[in-house]
This record gives structure tokens, C-alpha cells and sequence, in this order.
């Protein structure tokens, strides 16, 4: 009896520390590309226990701002929720088109380069896959507004490449999560950042790009959203449709461009209950 006893102290003993280890996240940077002089960092989260394995599943994000604002920092709550639960998590900083006197836009940085900066996010994260300890075939990419773009532009738009970039290494992810993702560039704003290359907005537009065969996606809107209007919402999952892709579209009334919006520890982008619905969408994909 007191063995059996000795036995379960010893056995509850192991599976705190075992938790324990698993809910402490740690946070690294590290350079995932150079251009022109500046370096483009990506903050990394991790648990002790996801690096006793060699093939994690990975979640990218990309943050919002209008290809002009925003900071990798806004997705870092949710970087250490995943990494919690045995992810290993990426917020990626990519360039903007902002002047360094705050001014904009930026005459060499448009959406276009915010877009190479993305599919080469993503061809990173596959070349090394062994050092960071993921499984290549299991990587997720999310973002939000502008960050949803540039996540649907790693699957979609395969003319648009840095000229640096290994070309034999797929920048497409396995599943994509969208939190009140910009889904077409044709408007004003984009226009205007795009300068004297107003011509090539069709190019970084998801709606223009479509096709099939794209990773399952989820994605979350509000009805009242001013910036991605519902209407073209909902042509973008007509044709996400007709193509026979996976697009499992959430709109919720009375809700904003900011679906979280009062949830500080999201940065307003989502709150626990759209979290929870995403995981059921990863859990039901395999991740």
C-alpha cells in the first residue's frame, strides 16, 4: 500500500512538472531575411516540452496596420496561447510603406514588397524546419486585415517572389486562419500606396487570384466592418465556393473591423470565443 501510495505521489509529481513545462513559453528572435540593409526579423515561441520533438505543427501570423502601420508585437498574446498549447508560434515583422519621419508611403515599399516579404516568411520557415524544430507540412499562416492579405498571398499569388528567394521552396501553407482579412486591393487606400505601380493592384488582390485547391481556411468578420466591407465578404466566399475550396466564414452582427475590440490582450483582433472556434478548425484539419 505505501508503494502504490509512493507510486502516485511520485506519478501526480511528474505530471506537474510535465505541465508546468509545457505552459512555460519562451520567446526568441531571430532574422528571417535581409534587404537593402534592414534586417526583417521573426519573434518565435516555444515550450520546453514542443522541443523534445522534431515536428511541431507551426502558426505564422502577420499583423494589420494597412500595409503601413502595426507591429508583430499585436499577435504576440496569441503567440504564447498556441505555443502553450504545443505550437510553435511566429510573428513576423515585415516591410511597411512608411517613411522614417512617420510619413507615407514609402517610395521604395509598397504592398508589393509587404507581399515578398510573406511568401519568403513562409519559404523560411520550411528551410528550416529541422533547426526550428517543425513539421514543414503542418504550417499554418493567419493575420489580420493587412496580415490576412499577405497570409491569403502565400497560398495565392505565385508571380510575385523575391528575386532572392530559393523558388523550389513552397511558400504555400497547409491552412490559413483570417481575422477580418482584407480580401481585395481594388480601392483607394492600396492605390495610393502603391505609387506610379497602380497598374500591378490587380496582382496582390486574393479575390482576383483565386484557385482551387487552396488550404482549408477560416475566417471571422463583422457585419458592421467599414474597412473589409461584408458585401465583398461574401463574393469572396461565393467563389472560394464555386472553385471547391474549404472557406468556413464566420460574421458576426454588431461587431467591427476589430472583432475583439475592448479584449486589450489580443490587441482587439479576437477575443477567447473566436480562439476556441479556431481551435476546433485546426483540431479538425490534424494540427
Amino acid at each position: 500500500m505505501k508503494r502504490l501510495l509512493l507510486f502516485l505521489i511520485l506519478f501526480v509529481l511528474l505530471l506537474k512538472i510535465s505541465l508546468a513545462q509545457e505552459s512555460v513559453v519562451h520567446q526568441k528572435k531571430l532574422v528571417y531575411k535581409v534587404m537593402a540593409g534592414q534586417e526583417l526579423a521573426v519573434d518565435m515561441f516555444y515550450s520546453e516540452t514542443s522541443q523534445t520533438s522534431e515536428n511541431n505543427p507551426a502558426i505564422a501570423f502577420f499583423h494589420g496596420g494597412g500595409w503601413v502601420f502595426g507591429a508583430p508585437s499585436e499577435f504576440f498574446e496569441a503567440c504564447r496561447r498556441y505555443a502553450s498549447l504545443g505550437y510553435v508560434t511566429f510573428s513576423f515583422q515585415y516591410r511597411l510603406s512608411r517613411n522614417s519621419d512617420g510619413t507615407y508611403p514609402h517610395p521604395d515599399i509598397s504592398p508589393i514588397e509587404s507581399v515578398k516579404d510573406a511568401r519568403s516568411a513562409i519559404r523560411w520557415l520550411r528551410s528550416q524546419a529541422v533547426t526550428l524544430k517543425i513539421d514543414p507540412d503542418k504550417i499554418v499562416v493567419g493575420g489580420q486585415s493587412a496580415g490576412g492579405q499577405l497570409a491569403l498571398a502565400t497560398a495565392l499569388l505565385d508571380s510575385i517572389n523575391e528575386g532572392t528567394d530559393n523558388l523550389e521552396m513552397s511558400p504555400v501553407p497547409n491552412a490559413l486562419l483570417l481575422f477580418s482579412s482584407n480580401v481585395n486591393t481594388l480601392e483607394p487606400w492600396i492605390d495610393m500606396l502603391l505609387g506610379d505601380r497602380s497598374n500591378e493592384i490587380w496582382s496582390i488582390s486574393p479575390y482576383h487570384n483565386l484557385k482551387s485547391s487552396m488550404p482549408p481556411a477560416i475566417a471571422f468578420h463583422g457585419e458592421e466592418d467599414n474597412q473589409v466591407l461584408p458585401y465583398i465578404v461574401g463574393m469572396f466566399k461565393t467563389r472560394m465556393d464555386e472553385l471547391g475550396n474549404y472557406y468556413d466564414l464566420h460574421m458576426y452582427p454588431g461587431r467591427k473591423h476589430y472583432l475583439g475590440e475592448g479584449n486589450e490582450k489580443y490587441a482587439r483582433y479576437f477575443d477567447e470565443d473566436i480562439l476556441e472556434l479556431t481551435d476546433a478548425f485546426l483540431e479538425k484539419f490534424g494540427f
